[in-house]
């Protein structure tokens, strides 16, 4: 029986990550990923802003969209399952969030704050690359420098973190083990640590929830699972096909390749009884046998043998 909520589930991140009495976990959490580079104070969240795109399946694919008391906006997103052209539209939506600051007027001198997308991946994508954490952003090729801080991407691929508790150094190491471990922990580690892991354990503990949240709650785990089960069914399907399709042209090129070969196999016979005959024809007629084999290709052995 699970203790904690399921990071994983719409519910589950949304109160975690995405809500007014979470804000200081998230602040805590994007403390720790962007450690030496940024530090939050305080940010809202633009729920009436929400950039709308995940509608399609929100049992796959949800997000949290703030800003810094600095004017930066970040999105923090959970993608479960893998998606066709996933960097183009993670680039894409990044992008959309850039443009939506341009202002109507004269005076508006192209004056944008910098977006970052942070993108948690229940699953691995190779042309992304093969360590957990990928930060991309805008660079001069050549000399291999940075060109822009305006857009940020970070790609965290949970599966390729494979730390143990005991090996994780540092609190950003311990919100990753965390998120990805929650539903199977018994009770959550390291409250001397950082006391937002307390505060993690009290929000998302299931004893603490309503009647109806808890309800809500279960059915989203309800379509989180069978949301996967669906989408494990789709790619057990087509490896079916795949298999199958490639028995029925292996099956077929055999034919092929049998028919093939026995009609090279017919034509050879048919060309050795005709040279038989020939060579019968003209041994009857006292035909020097070296003139025989010279004529039909048979030896002198095959053509004495002939009745």
């Amino acid at each position: 029986m699970a203790t904690y909520m399921n990071p994983f589930t719409d519910i589950g991140f949304k109160r975690i990550f995405g809500q007014e009495f979470s804000k200081p976990l998230l602040i805590d959490f994007l403390n720790n990923l962007f450690y030496g580079q940024l530090h939050i104070v305080d940010l809202k969240f633009l729920d009436k802003e929400q950039l709308g795109i995940f509608d399609q399946d929100r049992s796959l694919i949800y997000d949290v969209y703030c800003e810094l008391d600095t004017g930066e906006k970040i999105i923090v997103e959970m993608q479960n399952c893998k998606q066709g052209n996933f960097k183009s539209r993670s680039i894409y939506y990044i992008c959309e969030s850039i443009a939506r600051q341009g202002e109507q007027g004269m005076e508006w001198n192209y004056q944008i704050k910098a977006v970052y997308l942070i993108a948690f991946l229940n699953f691995t994508l190779s042309d992304i690359d093969t360590d957990f954490r990928t930060d991309v952003l805008l660079m001069n090729k050549r000399k291999k420098q940075e060109f822009s801080d305006l857009l940020n991407l970070i790609y965290l691929q949970l599966p390729y973190f494979e730390k143990s508790a005991e090996a994780c150094e540092n609190n950003f190491d311990r919100w990753i083990y965390l998120l990805k471990h929650m539903e199977t922990i018994v009770k959550l580690p390291w409250p001397e640590k950082n006391p937002v892991f307390q505060r993690l354990a009290e929000i998302s503990d299931l004893g603490s929830l309503s009647r109806e949240e808890r309800m809500k709650y279960d059915e989203a785990i309800r379509k989180y699972r069978d949301t996967l089960c669906v989408m494990q069914s789709q790619l057990d399907e087509g490896i079916q096909i795949g298999r199958d399709e490639g028995i029925r042209i292996g099956r077929d090129e055999g034919i092929q390749i049998g028919r093939d070969q026995g009609i090279q196999i017919g034509i050879e016979k048919g060309r050795q009884q005709t040279q038989a005959s020939i060579a019968r024809n003209l041994k009857a007629q006292h035909v020097p046998l070296d003139v025989i084999a010279s004529s039909t290709g048979l030896s002198i052995q095959e053509i004495e043998n002939l009745s």
